[in-house]
């Protein structure tokens, strides 16, 4: 196992996969689950046009609770969920090709850079088409004008009874299929890699980076896994304020069907200015924060959970 300072990275050879990837399904689900309203808001936040419907991060949470209610807040999460087959491709990617490029160096900075680009691309060819439809669904109710896919209105012979949550699913399924093809569904799908390879090229090596940090300042009987828990979030603001303006064009490529991503980021520019690329910024971060602070408490509370008996006794914490 190599080191970095005082804190020690767990290796994919270290690790029992069966409790690994059995505990690892949970642990993904348990975060996106907590994080999504902030990516809802996020999303209808980059998608209006200036201020046309909120005017902030909580401005949206508010007007959305108080007029769609909690069911509002998780508009499009139950075809979110499938993107649990990408979280565990992207685990599954990052620790294969960590291992593979420990092979050519021992840095600890390439390693990360490389394998979570290469964790990025392999789980986003997975994600975008999950997110077209995702995203459509975010944008129903008071955002639905904004979208060019609507939900079908369904007159019920029930009045008591609910439409079941997938047949909105299949109603903007069948209508991105049916006005764009299969290539619909991967609209935005260069403007999501150049969003979520250099975020992920970027989170890894900065939360190793911070870690390390805090651990030298730190008392040295401080938890390893709260400092970890400090470092997460903090590579995730920095990350994150760094391909904002990316992720805003995605936002908007996917859901207003532009294809081009750079006439899209002129067109936002002209339209709204040089902040439009801040839009967002701050439902991100706040989305980011939280998910970073499961993901890596689960994640290193996983991976020692799933160390291989034999080694179990030799790691100190």
């Amino acid at each position: 196992m190599q080191q970095k300072g005082a804190i020690q990275i767990i290796e994919w050879e270290d690790l029992d996969k069966r409790k690994f990837y059995s505990l690892g399904v949970l642990m993904t689900l348990t975060t996106r689950a907590t994080v999504y309203p902030f990516s809802l808001i996020r999303t209808r936040l980059q998608v209006q046009k200036g201020k046309a419907l909120y005017s902030g991060t909580f401005d949206a949470f508010c007007k959305i609770l108080r007029r769609e209610g909690m069911r509002g807040l998780y508009r499009g999460f139950m075809i979110n969920t499938f993107t649990l087959v990408s979280g565990q491709a992207y685990i599954t990617t990052y620790e294969l090709v960590r291992r593979h490029v420990s092979s050519y160096t021992p840095s600890n900075t390439v390693k990360s850079v490389v394998a979570g680009g290469a964790a990025s691309l392999v789980a986003q060819t997975i994600t975008v088409p999950i997110d077209v439809v995702s995203q459509h669904l975010m944008m129903q109710g008071q955002g639905e004008h904004m979208s060019r896919f609507k939900v079908k209105p369904k007159i019920m012979l029930v009045a008591t009874k609910r439409r079941p949550t997938f047949g909105h699913t299949r109603d903007i399924t069948v209508q991105i299929f049916a006005a764009d093809g299969f290539r619909g569904f991967y609209r935005g799908y260069v403007a999501s890699l150049l969003t979520y390879i250099p975020n992920s090229a970027l989170w890894w090596p900065f939360y190793h980076f911070y870690a390390e940090q805090l651990s030298l300042l730190a008392p040295s009987q401080c938890p390893h896994l709260m400092l970890q828990a400090v470092a997460g979030p903090m590579a995730a603001a920095t990350a994150s304020t760094i391909t904002n303006p990316m992720d805003v064009v995605r936002a908007r490529v996917q859901v207003e069907g532009q294809s081009s991503v750079i006439e899209t980021f002129k067109q936002l520019l002209a339209e709204e200015g040089v902040w439009v690329m801040t839009k967002g910024l701050s439902a991100r971060i706040m989305s980011a924060t939280p998910t970073s602070v499961l993901i890596v408490v689960g994640y290193e509370t996983l991976k020692r959970l799933s160390l291989r008996a034999e080694l179990i006794e030799s790691r100190h914490w």
